[in-house]
């Protein structure tokens, strides 16, 4: 019951602060562009120290542009999803491979990488196309980690739903 708490509570906060963060980005950006440009002197060392870090430079920009490659969902498990705002959801899973899921979001089909967390929320990433699908017991959403907001929220499977229900009636 804590696990499920701290995730809710992980998501609310997630939820919240990301619009700020964009916020500030755009300000971080307008005060780096009025700044002056400093002449930097270059020491015949540096050409193999910036090698190095244009290597980890180029490692973290092919890590945040992955490709997942195409979504294998031929034999897969199908969840759908009903989801606030009239928004569906379908995801697909393979028995033999947990790392990995698909999501049908406006008629594409994403190979989405899971990312381990510490709530034991089930979450996923497409870093490429910017999505983050985080799937609790009560429900799950979809996220653009880009732009910093909620692309669909409270997505129930029929099973979830069903809970929903009867915890509403009683």
């Amino acid at each position: 019951m804590k696990k499920l708490l701290y995730a809710v509570l992980l998501i609310g906060v997630s939820s919240a602060l990301s619009p700020a963060f964009a916020e500030g980005n755009i300000v971080i950006a307008k005060n780096e562009a009025t700044k002056k440009p400093v002449k930097k002197t270059v020491k015949k060392a540096a050409p193999a120290a910036a090698t190095a870090a244009g290597a980890t430079a180029s490692a973290a920009v092919d890590d945040d542009d992955e490709d997942l490659g195409e979504a294998n969902i031929e034999g897969s498990i199908v969840n759908n999803f009903n989801c606030e705002l009239g928004n569906k959801i379908t995801t697909y899973y393979n028995a033999s491979d947990d790392k990995h899921i698909a999501i049908r979001w406006k008629d594409k089909v994403h190979r989405m990488r899971r990312i381990g967390t510490s709530t034991g929320a089930n979450r996923f990433e497409n870093r490429k196309a910017g999505l983050v699908w985080i799937h609790i017991p009560s429900k799950a959403m979809l996220l653009d980690s880009r732009k910093g907001q909620q692309l669909a929220n409270e997505c129930r499977d029929p099973e979830q739903a069903k809970a929903l229900a009867a915890k509403v009636k009683s």
